[in-house]
């Protein structure tokens, strides 16, 4: 059972180890985020879960067809929803591979 969060950020970068997981990660956020804005800015808020559909259906498809895995988001759900954030900023920024390589090295 994890109780930190920093032990969870280790086993959600460890869970998403592989690029296109990662790519497919960073689509789903941003498509989900540009229709929540378009609903919001349009008054169509009763679109609001189209915003999780498209964000979690390409996560959940990346780890079940590419890493072979269970998304953290069943167990953790709040956690993992951060990290996706917090791993697509790394990923913009070019960081994301300093800490696969780190978790690697950890495991």
């Amino acid at each position: 059972m994890i109780k930190t969060y920093a032990e969870f950020w280790d086993y959600y970068v460890h869970e998403h180890s592989k690029p296109l997981t990662r790519f497919l990660h960073l689509i789903g956020t941003t498509l989900g985020i540009a229709l929540l804005i378009f609903f919001i800015a349009r008054g169509q808020w009763y679109f609001f879960p189209v915003f999780f559909v498209v964000g979690y259906g390409f996560a959940w498809f990346a780890h079940f067809v590419i890493e072979k895995n269970r998304p953290a988001t069943f167990q953790y759900p709040f956690w993992s929803f951060i990290s996706d954030f917090k791993m697509i900023s790394y990923m913009l920024t070019g960081r994301m591979g300093r800490e696969i390589e780190r978790v690697d090295n950890t495991k």
